[in-house]
């Protein structure tokens, strides 16, 4: 949620430098952009509410550029998407501007406070502008940025990203964070603060990651970053691995298009990094030794969205392999219900982005509580990664889409790895079995290639149904945990109320919503599930259902029922949810394609949720 930019240099640029880094943070979800520059002396700001080229239309002028700014993409919590609303907001006379991600909790009462005293007039209606007013007086009473940027910190309550700067310093940008990511980029004559790496990646791939609480003054000459006590830290550069050329679309119309069809690559590297030469598991950085392993007695799996269910398969592959009980949660729920964990608790957290508010706040109450840690993340250097006892990193790259594709199969692709380490150390699996297991891992990429081969005719399914209203998704076993994701990718990018259920609930309730016309998809990818599976296609097609199956190659009996039937490679039942899932992506994204929705961004939706 909300993209934040901030760049220092020698030499005017500025604003195409920010209009640019922002654009690379469009995947994060705004509804509006803005720029504060210092120009000539003064904090000159353009904002607009809508995407960032309705703020390009207001930039045009020659005179508005400067060695220094900040910009912003906001996500609307307080206030509604408005000129007045978007980011950045300044002080009273206009001599400081910020941006800010996050939510301010105790902003009514530093209004109120600011209001009564100081006689301050606001002009939005946002928590955000809040911060400006009360840098603004704190600057006023002690002449010194960075000294009113801590004082700040100390009297607002929640979670926020802060990036300030003023007309009376005009030298530097000053960030601070706590609980929301902020990033630093290393550059030659120019530096930058951004919420991610893309923002600045094509000018800098030499990276520092800004700890929980720290603040950092950026100048264009150096980046200095201080703790809470004052005190400078020194801290290493990270390198960024991949370049520029990962976060573009190589040709293809959508980013999610895109990243569909990069998951053979994903899932191989993401096996690869991980398997030994005698293609043994090694989770080389993982320290998890057999005793470690022999003492959890439950594991619990917390994430959000996609990476929830996730999660689920998560569950059955580990229950399966490991013979250890798991309990998969939501993390927005996790938090409130008291959990029994303890020291004989293992947490797995899953997180694409690896600053996942719910996530982070659940990983942080479960080792309060004496658990270890294992964090499932696609972003080195994250927050969650950095907060874990152990990180499992997913190697599918920059996703930029929303909706996330390649971080599901790479997760899952993690998953399975971690029951069968598991599994090996506990000696709960056969050799055989195990074998065979990696064996079929290492197959998928290939298979999903023949997946591939099927675009068109899922192209065709997805043209003949992109007017229905709502759509249902049923499963058994692990198909159950693969439909609640197809369900989602349908809703979350065309706007389709699509609802998944466990196949055998059908009878309890849901099958009175069944009708001449009502389309299912019916994931029946389990042998030893394919004749109940049948006699649920049958339940629902004898009340006028269209029914869409996605079976493995020969499954005549699934074939014969459905009205129509995507076909997968033949693969052990485990491995299917790395197949499976892909035709329900594909129908997705082709579905939106038809319906003119804008597929990458879809509305009101953001790819890093860094608020609860």
């Amino acid at each position: 949620m909300c993209g934040i930019v901030g760049y220092v240099g020698n030499e005017t640029g500025a604003k195409d430098i920010i209009l640019g880094g922002l654009k690379s943070l469009e995947y994060r979800g705004y509804d509006s952009a803005g720029i504060a520059l210092i120009c000539k002396g003064k904090i000159e700001v353009r904002k607009k509410v809508g995407e960032i080229s309705n703020l390009e239309k207001i930039v045009g002028d020659p005179s508005f550029d400067s060695n220094i700014g900040i910009g912003h993409t906001r996500w609307a919590t307080h206030g509604v998407p408005s000129d007045i609303n978007a980011h950045p907001h300044c002080n009273s006379d206009e001599t400081l501007s910020i941006v800010h991600n996050g939510i301010i909790e105790n902003y009514m009462e530093i209004k109120e406070q600011l209001v009564r005293e100081h006689d301050i007039t606001f002009k939005s209606d946002t928590d955000s502008e809040v911060i400006a007013h009360l840098l603004g007086v704190y600057f006023d009473e002690c002449g010194d940025l960075q000294d009113a940027v801590a004082r700040a910190t100390k009297r607002i309550r929640g979670t926020y990203t802060i990036v300030a700067m003023s007309s009376r310093e005009p030298d530097k940008i000053i960030g601070v964070r706590k609980d929301t990511p902020l990033v630093a980029g290393l550059g030659k004559g120019c530096n930058f603060l951004a919420s991610d790496i893309p923002a600045f990646l094509k000018y800098s791939g030499q990276v520092y990651f800004i700890e929980n609480g720290e603040l950092v003054v950026v100048t264009k000459d150096d980046i200095r970053i201080f703790d809470t006590e004052r005190n400078e830290i020194h801290r290493d550069v990270f390198h960024v691995t991949w370049d520029v050329d990962a976060a573009e679309k190589g040709g293809y119309e959508h980013f999610m298009l895109k990243e569909i069809h990069e998951q053979p690559a994903g899932i191989e590297e993401t096996l690869t990094r991980r398997l030994d030469d005698d293609g043994l598991v090694n989770l080389d950085g993982i320290n998890m030794t057999k005793e470690d392993i022999s003492k959890f007695n439950k594991i619990y799996i917390v994430a959000c969205g996609t990476a929830y269910h996730a999660g689920l398969v998560g569950k059955y592959a580990i229950e399966k392999m490991a013979k250890i009980t798991v309990e998969v949660d939501v993390a927005s729920e996790f938090r409130y219900r008291d959990p029994l964990v303890d020291e004989k608790t293992l947490f797995i957290a899953i997180s694409q982005s690896g600053e996942t508010q719910d996530t982070l706040q659940a990983l942080r109450l479960a080792r309060s509580k004496g658990a270890r840690v294992l964090s499932v993340v696609n972003v080195i250097g994250s927050s969650v990664a950095r907060e874990s006892d152990d990180v499992f990193y997913t190697w599918a790259g920059p996703e930029i889409a929303v909706a996330s594709t390649k971080a599901y199969t790479t997760q899952l692709v993690c998953m399975y790895l971690i029951a069968l380490y598991m599994a090996k150390a506990k000696g709960t699996i056969e050799d055989a079995y195990y074998r065979m297991i990696i064996n079929e891992l290492k197959g998928i990429p290939e298979k999903l290639n023949m997946v591939f081969s099927q675009e068109k005719e899922i192209e065709k399914i997805a043209e003949q149904f992109h007017r229905q209203n709502e759509m249902f998704f049923i499963g058994r076993g692990v198909d159950s945990a693969v439909s609640l994701e197809g369900s989602l990718k349908l809703k979350e990018i065309s706007y389709i109320n699509s609802f998944a259920i466990a196949a055998g609930e059908l009878k309890h309730g849901t099958i009175a919503l069944v009708e001449n016309g009502t389309v299912f998809f019916a994931l029946a990818t389990q042998d030893g599930l394919a004749e109940k599976m049948g006699s649920n296609i049958e339940e629902i097609k004898a009340r006028g259902a269209y029914v869409i199956a996605v079976a493995k190659e020969g499954s005549r009996l699934i074939a014969d029922l459905a009205d129509n039937c995507i076909f997968i490679p033949k693969c052990a039942d485990e491995v299917t949810p790395l197949l499976t899932v892909v035709p329900l992506q594909m129908f997705a994204y082709y579905v939106a394609k038809f319906r003119g929705c804008n597929i990458d961004k879809p509305k009101n939706l953001a790819k890093s949720v860094t608020v609860e």
